[in-house]
């Protein structure tokens, strides 16, 4: 009885995690978002200033250390395949990696729309350096 109890248990939190996992995702900044489920919560977190310094690509191509946070402020003009997406902002194109889930739910993003990426810069020494996003929000313009 106690292995059946377990083994429902089980089978119940697996159950849950395929339908969350099911109902998220992103296709691409200019696709279509899914709509946000009637019971998705709220946005939150810290929305006042950063002591992470604002950069431009070219600036971070250039002087970036590996592992150095930074914020990057322009657009995603292009969706590269898997989560490698082409980022431009007045001084040049850097590729960025975004998780799906790093995408705010309900809001349309496409190669028009301003955006602050927060995260870290993967520097390589051979092959393309890239951006790894932590943080996506819509900017002002």
């Amino acid at each position: 009885m106690k292995r059946f109890l377990q083994l429902s248990c089980l089978t119940a939190v697996i159950a849950t995690s395929a339908v969350a996992f099911a109902q998220s995702g992103y296709t691409g900044p200019s696709a279509k978002p899914a709509p946000a489920p009637a019971a998705a919560p709220a946005a939150g977190g810290y929305a006042g200033p950063s002591g992470v310094p604002l950069m431009t690509a070219k600036d971070l191509l250039a002087n970036g250390k590996d592992d150095q946070h930074a914020r990057l402020k322009g657009r995603i003009l292009s969706h590269k395949g898997g989560d490698k997406y082409e980022f431009a902002d007045q001084s040049g194109r850097i590729t960025v990696e975004i998780d799906n889930e790093n995408f705010p739910a309900g809001v349309k993003v496409d190669h028009t729309t301003v955006v602050e990426l927060t995260g870290e810069f993967e520097k390589e020494t051979f092959g393309e350096s890239t951006f790894e996003v932590e943080h996506l929000k819509v900017a002002a313009q």
